[in-house]
């Protein structure tokens, strides 16, 4: 007959792997560029950032990894990104390994903070999808749109989009966070306890 012991700590193991299965369907980590990284494009590359995101659907919860050398990430809002102004980013990373979290929806605006790279098109909009995964099945992310957002009061032609903001967080994007922090803590305190024994 099995020990006690032994039936709890199976119990244990099965509870964390399905513990940590939910976390890896809520929340994915994506790497900026695949395996070149966030680097300065040189024409070889067999696609640009942007083309790179547009195939990827990002959702709140789910982060990007920026992997590079003598470079930076800025964080920038749409008229920056336009004009590939360095001077006055909303956040700045330049540790070479930044990982970015999405905490809302709507278009999130990165350029490279080192002259010229920018123009050369080390630059990304990304469109983070208003419901996490778990709402929604797969299906290709539309086009980021250089003119303007598709929700913007001027139906994204580009005029007078200084007004426009990406919607508020509602109750399913706090749900769809506070799901990942809360299965990825579950899954810790589950950890300890069976090494505690």
């Amino acid at each position: 007959m099995a020990s006690f012991s032994a039936i709890k700590t199976s119990q244990i193991c099965i509870l964390l792997l399905f513990s940590f299965a939910f976390v890896l369907a809520s929340c994915f980590q994506y790497e900026v560029g695949g395996k070149r990284g966030w680097i300065k494009p040189d024409g070889s590359e067999p696609e640009t950032y942007n083309e790179w995101a547009e195939q990827n659907r990002f959702h709140i919860g789910d982060t990007i990894n920026f992997k590079y050398k003598k470079d930076s990430v800025l964080l920038v809002g749409k008229d920056d990104y336009m004009n590939c102004n360095v001077k006055n980013p909303l956040l700045k990373f330049d540790d070479g390994n930044t990982i970015y979290e999405f905490d809302h929806s709507g278009f999130v605006y990165f350029i490279s903070g080192n002259p010229g790279h920018c123009e050369s098109g080390q630059k990304m909009i990304i469109r983070v999808m208003v419901q996490s995964a778990e709402h929604h099945p797969t299906v290709s992310a539309p086009a980021p749109s250089v003119e303007g957002p598709i929700g913007a009061p001027d139906g994204g032609k580009g005029l007078n989009t200084d007004s426009w903001a990406p919607p508020a967080i509602n109750s399913t994007d706090m749900l769809s966070v506070t799901s990942c922090f809360i299965t990825l803590f579950m899954g810790v305190v589950m950890v300890l306890y069976l090494f505690m024994e």
